[in-house]
């Protein structure tokens, strides 16, 4: 790549943006960057894998070593959580903002519908696919979907609903499975896909359904997303939680006295 290739812009941005915290990269980046880049990507056809890292995926990391991989040979890495963003500004990582996955989503649908860019949806049950589609509809009506696809598939069929993906046309796709499955997908699958910009987007398709309610604004602002995640399923959430923050806690402890300690050397 060099000065004259039309996406240089961008890969000077990215390069100069990323950074790195809990042994993962990240980018600075602010909503309005990102999208500039999906919409770069799109218009110049240029490949583009983009993730978000939130406190359970951080804490994952540190013992998946597959999921580390596809997390760092991604193209764009946005911070996802509060907590990530609060903690990396913490240890003196400066980040602009958290770019929540769901968010990111819900602008690229609407970037899609003005520019006429056709997204593919992979992923969810049946049903939260059809409410996605009769929202779609709703409020984007231009919206040309190139293709659906559940996330009920085996192993095995992977390949033809690869050969589905590109048979459609997609501009983008959309991963709607959980960690670490999408992860494994894109990875594995990123270089036959040729929808310029894959992301995946874990259960935002829940949320855009409607079969999963979003905590309303000020509790994500005060970083409790989580604590209404657990109050709307508690047996099948609170220790998954428990575990994970009291680890990332254990984690951001020592990242922030690891670093002070560097700096003290330094100085």
């Amino acid at each position: 790549m060099n000065a004259h290739d039309p996406g240089w812009a961008q890969h000077r941005l990215l390069a100069s943006r990323r950074r790195e915290f809990l042994g993962a990269p990240i980018h600075a980046l602010t909503m309005a960057e990102t999208l500039a880049i999906a919409d770069e990507a799109m218009t110049l056809r240029r490949p583009l894998h983009h993730v978000v890292v939130n406190v359970a995926k951080l804490v994952s990391m540190r013992n998946n070593t597959e999921l580390r991989e596809d997390v760092a040979t991604a193209d764009v890495i946005n911070v996802d959580g509060k907590g990530v963003l609060w903690g990396a500004r913490l240890c003196g990582v400066a980040l602009p903002e958290r770019v929540a996955g769901v968010d990111i989503m819900i602008n690229l649908l609407s970037l899609c519908a003005k520019r006429g860019f056709r997204p593919f949806l992979l992923g969810a049950e049946q049903s939260v696919l059809d409410a996605v589609g009769r929202r779609l509809a709703k409020d984007h009506p231009s919206l040309v979907v190139a293709g659906i696809r559940n996330g009920y598939f085996k192993p095995e069929d992977e390949a033809g609903i690869v050969e589905a993906i590109n048979a459609s046309g997609a501009d983008c796709l959309l991963v709607a499975m959980p960690t670490p499955r999408k992860e494994r997908f894109l990875k594995r699958h990123r270089d036959e896909l040729t929808p310029s910009f894959v992301m995946g987007v874990g259960g935002s398709f829940d949320v855009y359904g409607g079969k999963v309610a979003r905590a309303p604004k000020l509790i994500q602002a005060a970083g409790l997303e989580w604590l209404f995640r657990v109050a709307q399923e508690p047996r099948r959430l609170w220790r998954r939680y428990y575990d994970t923050n009291t680890a990332y806690v254990g984690l951001l402890c020592r990242e922030f006295w690891d670093r002070r300690g560097r700096r003290k050397v330094d100085l």
